[in-house]
């Protein structure tokens, strides 16, 4: 693709992103599902004007990487301790209880294949955080202890995620699970997640130290800038998702978080006031960028909405989707409606059910039918969770 072809990509997605997204905001409406209908709006869906490329993709990913970086920042990791264990058990239910359903669904009611269904209960076990911490961030709830509860259920949740299409994608090339491969993951990804605050502390500490001996802060957003993608390539390199790697990192190089062992690496204010200074315009240029590619993503063309088929296995599929991260809330402490804020918040599916379902495409375990019925649950899915959480928010 040549340069100037992305140039003007990029100057309709920024400009559209930005007005339909603060129209949206100012009609009561999330500003994310303005974002996220441009891309609908320019892609596959509708005008054909854009087409999921590579470019476009890195850039978002970028901008979900600076997202969740400035979103740990902001993280209150006091009661992110407080709320781990609730945090745990809404992942793990949210996670397993659409999996297991799903399944159950897809092969003893709908006949299909063992392994077709394993990858539908799959499909459905994905949260998308970049969707969650954004809506919750939108509406200024980002704070509050149903929020952290999501906070940390989604970045676990993530977690499953990528373990769970491990397994299954094994299971469809082999008819097997490597449990021993598995296990390796997880430790991985746990060591990764002990190990990362240390190494992002440090790696601050030095940033001010050379700033200081420097006599410049513009050393600072460079450098602070390259801790979150060499945290993203470590994460990925340990089989977790780099989005979580820029997430710890962000944590670790809050003011809020200090080292008990190692207290002179807490991050001082000025440079922390420096960071945030730094990562809030990347934020706000990039993030757009991502919401709208989840838009591009989704073919809607490609759903034949006069199916009766259709409709009989996306009804049965959107029941269990909806149900499976809802209950989640209520095996939690709190009031109703903070439980139904915690289920609701954990519904979008977005990117990460899109990749569950292009594994599905590209191993040939969907027909054209069954697709379209992913296609629809990951859609519909992403666009409820904004609208009941802002009208939960208001009650």
């Amino acid at each position: 693709m040549e340069p100037h072809t992305v140039f003007l990509y990029l100057a309709l997605i920024l400009f559209l992103a930005r007005i339909i997204g603060d129209t949206f905001g100012k009609l009561g409406v999330p500003p994310v599902l303005g974002e996220i209908l441009v891309g609908i709006l320019l892609g596959q869906s509708a005008l054909g004007l854009i087409q999921p490329n590579e470019v476009l993709k890195l850039l978002a990913e970028i901008g979900v990487l600076f997202l969740l970086f400035h979103i740990g920042l902001e993280a209150d990791m006091h009661q992110l301790r407080k709320v781990g264990l609730s945090a745990f058990i809404v992942a793990f239910v949210g996670a397993f209880t659409p999996m297991v359903l799903g399944t159950a669904l897809a092969y003893y009611l709908l006949k299909l294949p063992l392994t077709v269904s394993l990858f539908l209960g799959g499909t459905l076990t994905a949260t998308s955080i970049g969707i969650t911490v954004r809506v919750l961030d939108d509406l200024g709830k980002l704070r509050e202890r149903f929020a952290q509860i999501v906070l940390g259920a989604a970045v676990l949740d993530d977690i499953f995620g990528v373990v769970v299409l491990a397994g299954l994608y094994e299971f469809s090339k082999e008819g097997i699970v490597h449990f021993d491969a598995l296990s390796m993951l997880v430790l991985y990804i746990a060591t990764f997640f002990i190990f990362s605050p240390i190494l992002a502390r440090l790696l601050a500490y030095l940033i001010q130290l050379l700033s200081r001996r420097l006599g410049t802060e513009d050393f600072i957003p460079p450098t602070v800038v390259a801790t979150v993608f060499l945290f993203a390539f470590l994460a990925h390199e340990v089989g977790s998702p780099e989005i979580l790697g820029a997430f710890t990192a962000g944590l670790a190089l809050s003011r809020r978080f200090a080292l008990p062992f190692a207290l002179f690496l807490k991050t001082d204010e000025r440079m922390a006031h420096k960071i945030e200074h730094t990562i809030r315009p990347l934020v706000w240029v990039l993030t757009p960028i991502f919401f709208v590619y989840v838009g591009l993503q989704l073919n809607l063309k490609a759903i034949d909405f006069s199916s009766l088929m259709f409709w009989k296995l996306s009804v049965l599929l959107l029941f269990v989707a909806i149900f499976g991260k809802v209950i989640s809330g209520f095996f939690v402490k709190g009031f109703f409606k903070e439980k139904l804020l915690i289920g609701f918040s954990m519904l979008p599916r977005g990117e990460v059910g899109l990749i569950f379902a292009e594994f599905g495409r590209q191993a040939r375990l969907y027909d054209d039918t069954l697709y379209a019925v992913v296609i629809f649950v990951v859609a519909s899915t992403t666009l409820m969770s904004p609208v009941f959480l802002k009208l939960l928010v208001r009650s």
